[in-house]
């Protein structure tokens, strides 16, 4: 294993292997979570599927030959969210042209990643706003959550109101996110797919869902979303906004997740880490072939943690973590099987832990506190990551100019603003 270098970072082949299978299971969730989010789509279930763990052993294998880092990647949640309720069912796109936003946001992310522009797009904005973007995309997720499960449902007196939580499907969604909560504070590896597995066995038993009648068949083909996207659609003027979205997103959600991971696990030393730089690299590559496979963005994953604090520190234990992926293949009739009440609840704590960003947020200064609400609750009131990231650039930069501050103003939140003036008013 001399090409990981594992004496090198103090690491050997047994520990690297557990590393591996405690990151698979930390992170097996987003097979049937992403299926199932980006299916209400109308993109066929089954080649979800395939294509989730496709692209999850493709970019992990990236990132464990080219960064040798233990960083795992897969589909990102939030945009896969964003892809089905904000886009398709939102802003009523075909699931085809959404796939083409992806495509050309991914295509502007490989530019941006091989130019000094990645640079200045990270550091020109304020960090506190990146963290008031976090946090909506938070709300915004857990919202979907909320509504997925019923637990909110819509009312034509006050647009939103609690559903009839006595209900079965209902309590069996309350019933997971509670075992996955309890899962969690005990720090329970592989929590989000525990909760899920139990609660669909419950399920069964209950005879609220149906056994299947097989757990295991041969891989689904990806051939009905491979190559499906519309990006003629996708090449007109007001689409830029929502480009932009996709390509902020993209980018502020691989530097924040592997910051995390690095700081945990000293992965990164120096502002200029080879490291981190090969890691973005490998996102960047990953994501570029997500939309062609016909899923969103691939990101690296925060469960990569569970590895790293298992003493992961090459890619020989994302190297594990890719082949393992290849289980999943083979267990479609299983994912099929799981009710929706047993993945939702995900959505909803995931948007809770990246709500947590708020607490870093420095509120003495006017221009954050009106922005981060209006970016915090713009994004799930709109049900637009878009409009809630354009509103509070908005805002931020209106305090900022009443406040006589405008030397303070960054030229990326003035482009920001910019745009939030074309999209609301003109476009």
């Amino acid at each position: 294993m001399g090409f990981f270098k594992l004496k090198e970072h103090g690491t050997d082949v047994k520990t690297e292997v557990i590393a591996g299978v405690s990151t698979f299971l930390a992170m097996l969730y987003i097979i049937p979570v992403n299926a199932a989010i980006m299916s209400e789509a109308d993109i066929p279930y089954d080649a979800l599927v395939t294509a989730t763990a496709v692209m999850t052993i493709l970019a992990t294998l990236i990132n464990a030959f080219w960064s040798n880092t233990p960083v795992a990647m897969s589909v990102g949640m939030g945009l896969n969210a964003f892809f089905t309720f904000g886009l398709v069912k939102g802003m009523g796109m075909t699931w085809q042209t959404a796939l083409g936003v992806e495509v050309v946001s991914s295509t502007l992310y490989v530019l941006v990643t091989m130019t000094p522009l990645r640079r200045w797009l990270i550091e020109t904005m304020p960090m506190d706003f990146k963290r008031a973007v976090s946090a909506g995309i938070g709300a915004f997720i857990s919202f979907i959550g909320l509504e997925q499960l019923h637990i909110i449902v819509k009312s034509d007196a006050t647009l939103v109101t609690l559903g009839k939580l006595n209900e079965a499907p209902v309590l069996m969604g309350i019933f997971s996110l509670l075992l996955a909560l309890f899962l969690l504070l005990r720090k329970v590896q592989g929590a989000f797919i525990v909760s899920i597995a139990a609660t669909t066995v419950l399920a069964w038993l209950l005879g609220i869902s149906e056994l299947p009648k097989s757990f295991i068949s041969m891989p689904a083909s990806m051939s009905p979303i491979l190559f499906k996207m519309d990006i003629m659609e996708v090449l007109k003027l007001s689409m830029v906004p929502v480009l932009l979205t996709f390509l902020i997103t993209d980018i502020f959600d691989t530097i924040g997740t592997l910051t995390g991971l690095g700081l945990r696990a000293g992965l990164f030393e120096g502002k200029r880490s080879v490291a981190l730089e090969k890691s973005i690299e490998a996102d960047a590559a990953g994501t570029f072939l997500s939309g062609f496979a016909g899923v969103t963005s691939t990101t690296p994953f925060i469960e990569s943690a569970a590895g790293v604090e298992a003493g992961g520190r090459t890619g020989l234990t994302a190297l594990v973590t890719a082949l393992l992926f290849i289980l999943p293949l083979f267990a479609l009739p299983f994912f099929k099987a799981i009710p929706s009440f047993a993945i939702y609840p995900v959505l909803i704590l995931v948007g809770t832990m990246m709500f947590s960003e708020l607490r870093s947020i420095n509120y003495d200064d006017p221009a954050m506190q009106y922005s981060t609400f209006f970016t915090v609750l713009g994004m799930p009131m709109t049900y637009s990551i878009t409009d809630g990231l354009m509103l509070g650039a908005l805002v931020y930069v209106a305090v900022k100019v009443m406040n006589g501050e405008m030397q303070e103003i960054s030229k990326g939140m003035i482009a920001l603003a910019g745009i939030a003036i074309l999209l609301f008013f003109f476009l």
